[in-house]
């Protein structure tokens, strides 16, 4: 949550730069006596610099994104055993394998939502609206990315900087809600975590006092997360259907 929070303040930075450097293309356009020499070296370098850094920033989170993704899905396979349907390996490698990085993350994270949850029929408003966002994400990544290349002249060079900042703005929207269901998958996974070590029966409302911060495993003598027949916990019933079947993508 905290690289987030950073890639979308970088975003911020990023955007100011994109419009900032769009202004100087825009004095050229007019007049190219208008601006010297030095502010043209010095544009170009903040602005290649800034594509750099949001570079970097989308690295590091991406990293931290997996990490927490790959330990949540780990949990989420004790919680509901036949609930997920891809293997794990596909945590990683879906979100870089061509065509299908367009929903088989999607389906993780679906499975790890509903294996999760503390109530029978949770609500997919929260990863719904992520994805949707991310997607939108993706493809204006591209346009401007492209716009950039193909861009040979001042007018198209100030048009791919100005449309990069419609993409930070979706980006820094996707990190939101990101950090909304980092909070959400990973609070429901702490209450399994507590309920099992308090020996309450799934679904239970613990006595206040209760939930003290325990080993991910529970304490000695308790099965991690209680009982971990399939279906037990989380938003499935038995088999790992989730209620009213998945839904098609």
């Amino acid at each position: 949550m905290i690289t987030l929070v950073c890639h979308a303040l970088v975003g911020v930075v990023a955007a100011t730069i994109d419009l900032w450097y769009a202004s100087l293309v825009d004095r050229l356009i007019v007049d190219l006596d208008s601006v010297s020499e030095a502010e043209i070296e010095t544009g170009d370098l903040v602005y290649g610099l800034s594509g750099v850094l949001e570079v970097l920033a989308y690295a590091i989170t991406a990293v931290a994104f997996l990490v927490w993704l790959y330990r949540v899905r780990t949990n989420a396979e004790v919680l509901s055993p036949d609930g997920h349907r891809r293997s794990r390996p596909w945590v990683i490698f879906g979100w870089i394998v061509p065509i299908i990085c367009f929903w088989f993350p999607k389906q993780i994270v679906d499975d790890i939502w509903y294996a999760s949850a503390r109530t029978p029929r949770p609500s997919k408003a929260l990863p719904n609206a992520w994805w949707a966002i991310w997607i939108s994400v993706t493809l204006a990544t591209q346009v401007a990315s492209r716009l950039l290349l193909r861009a040979d002249d001042l007018e198209s060079m100030a048009a791919a900087a100005r449309f990069d900042v419609v993409s930070i703005a979706f980006m820094i929207i996707a990190a939101l809600l990101a950090t909304g269901v980092i909070s959400r998958i990973t609070h429901a996974q702490e209450e399994h975590r507590s309920a099992a070590a308090a020996g309450l029966p799934p679904f239970g409302t613990p006595p206040p006092g209760a939930l003290g911060r325990t080993p991910f495993g529970g304490t000695p003598g308790h099965t991690p997360f209680g009982d971990t027949t399939p279906g037990t916990y989380g938003g499935r019933p038995p088999g790992g259907t989730p209620p009213g079947g998945y839904p098609n993508y």
